[in-house]
């Protein structure tokens, strides 16, 4: 006896195309589903497609078990999403609100931090003087700190030049923040217009910059922060030598 299916219930076709498939290929894709699944809900950081690789069975395909995965979550109250090269379970955006009561107000940049913070985001590795001649003011080291201690901006390394300023630019934490999957994704001229922050009256010229591809990697004209570096900005404990 066929049933009718109640037209409020939503299908989620991943799933019941496995369901009905009885081979072996998809009955392997459901079962490294599972196991992805449940390596993504237990951890508290983003899993990474290596870290996945490296515990689902040999050979299975990672594309294939994400994708499938991620249609199952589409139209839940909790979605899977890629931020970086991790992947990570978020509450859907559209019941965010459901989660404004539990959740502590985070205090809102100045207009300032947030000037600095996209300065960092679309010209890094960017360093103080560079913030500051392309702001046209001078940068506070207070607000610097801000945007250290909300760990959306990293030191990177120093510049091959004289005086070897500290290079700044964004951090994992920055777009998971934003839900951004890579720099690449940050919004253009366009977008900007759209959203009103960009003045329909732009000087001859005016571009917005190419965000790096790979934020993590040092640029040629960068040196890595070595111990001594690391001590001199405060970031490790200096060390006790004895006589």
């Amino acid at each position: 006896m066929s049933k009718n299916r109640d037209a409020s219930v939503i299908v989620f076709p991943a799933e019941n195309s496995l369901e009905a498939e009885g081979s072996e290929p998809t009955v392997r894709l459901t079962e490294n589903m599972r196991m992805a699944e449940a390596l993504v809900f237990a951890s508290a950081a983003p899993v990474t497609e290596s870290q996945l690789r490296e515990r689902l069975p040999e050979g299975a395909d990672l594309a294939a078990t994400m994708e499938g995965l991620q249609q199952i979550y589409a139209l839940r109250g909790v979605n899977l999403l890629k931020i970086g090269e991790g992947w990570v379970f978020r509450t859907a955006s559209d019941l965010a609100f459901l989660m404004n009561r539990d959740t502590v107000q985070q205090k809102k940049l100045s207009r300032a931090a947030l000037e600095m913070l996209a300065v960092i985001a679309y010209h890094q590795p960017v360093t103080r003087a560079e913030i500051e001649d392309i702001r046209g003011v001078e940068t506070s080291k207070g607000t610097l700190d801000i945007l250290l201690e909300t760990e959306w901006v990293r030191m990177r390394g120093r510049r091959k030049t004289p005086g070897r300023p500290v290079t700044y630019g964004t951090t994992q934490a920055f777009l998971d923040h934003f839900s951004l999957e890579h720099l690449r994704d940050l919004p253009g001229m366009d977008e900007l217009k759209g959203a009103g922050l960009l003045s329909g009256r732009l000087p001859a010229g005016f571009s917005i910059p190419v965000p790096p591809v790979d934020a993590d990697s040092l640029d040629e004209d960068e040196d890595p922060l070595n111990d001594i570096d690391l001590e001199e900005l405060g970031l490790l404990t200096p060390r006790v030598t004895e006589d």
